[in-house]
């Protein structure tokens, strides 16, 4: 067998571009989409939760359509595209904002919740749109979102997401190699948004959330999504504070981003650097993550 093209790391051989060509040619008038979902099914490309990897099976489609190799029926239709039209989170006005100024202590107890797909994930984006510098942005992939309580009001806010494919620091860190990664990096995750409002000044609270959220989150993901997470990252913009509270919380500097981006059409810098946080979630990460 000849591989005629490569995708998101599967590699397509020629007889693999025949049964496609063969199961297009079997229903004429089905759409895109419902071909896409057969071929699924047809090489059991699933999720870690049983879900069908619809989208990559589309997108896999449609580069061996390009390439020539095989000739897709014609678009019926354009859905909107969600990620273009989202609207933003609307602004949070109606919590109590009366300052909270004691110790950790004082604060009292705090109850730490997964809303995501609650009434209360509403909440957690508002805020993240109304206080946090870089405004709300919908997590990447799989995701998560937390809200923590104190004295019956919400003080602080967490999103988790995909962690990205390739990062320099993060891969010479955890020692695997391209087909390894490409295997596991389901079992990481990316802390892309975190907030304590801005009327909490209570010392040491930052680093007492980021253990609390470390040691439930790989079991809340295990029920969301059929697989635990092994190793969380965050980036810290040094010209904005020093990681402080990461660092108070055990997770490791792992070095510097290149300041290009994923997207980044040349080699050159085109934004900030930002320094690589990790955490490990458990002590055999590196035999998990390169077996």
């Amino acid at each position: 067998m000849t591989e005629v093209l490569r995708y998101r790391g599967r590699s397509v051989s020629d007889s693999d571009v025949q049964f496609v060509r063969e199961l297009i040619a079997s229903a004429p008038k089905t759409s895109r989409r419902k071909l896409s979902a057969l071929l699924c099914e047809a090489w059991d490309m699933r999720q870690p939760n049983g879900t069908l990897r619809d989208m990559v099976c589309r997108g896999l489609m449609l580069a061996l359509d390009r390439a020539g190799h095989i000739e897709l029926p014609p678009v019926r239709q354009r859905p909107r595209n969600p990620f273009l039209t989202r609207a933003r989170p609307e602004l949070v006005t109606t919590v109590d904002e009366t300052p909270i100024n004691c110790s950790l202590r004082e604060l009292g107890e705090v109850t730490l919740r997964e809303v995501r797909r609650t009434d209360e994930e509403k909440l957690c984006c508002g805020l993240i749109e109304t206080h946090h510098y870089l405004k709300y942005t919908q997590p990447v992939g799989e995701h998560l979102k937390y809200i923590a309580y104190a004295q019956n009001r919400p003080i602080a806010c967490f999103t988790w997401s995909s962690a990205p494919r390739h990062l320099g620091p993060r891969d010479r860190f955890i020692g695997w190699s391209l087909a390894m990664q490409r295997q596991h990096i389901r079992l990481l995750a990316y802390n892309s948004r975190f907030l304590i409002v801005p009327w909490v000044k209570v010392p040491h609270l930052a680093s007492h959330l980021l253990g609390r959220v470390a040691r439930t989150l790989s079991s809340d993901w295990q029920r969301k999504y059929n697989h635990p997470i092994c190793f969380v990252e965050t980036f810290v913009d040094p010209e904005r504070n020093r990681g402080t509270c990461y660092r108070a919380a055990n997770w490791v500097e792992l070095g510097m981003t290149t300041g290009r981006g994923k997207d980044a059409p040349t080699r050159q810098q085109n934004r900030s650097k930002k320094k690589v946080l990790g955490l490990p979630l458990v002590r055999d990460f590196r035999e998990r993550l390169t077996q």
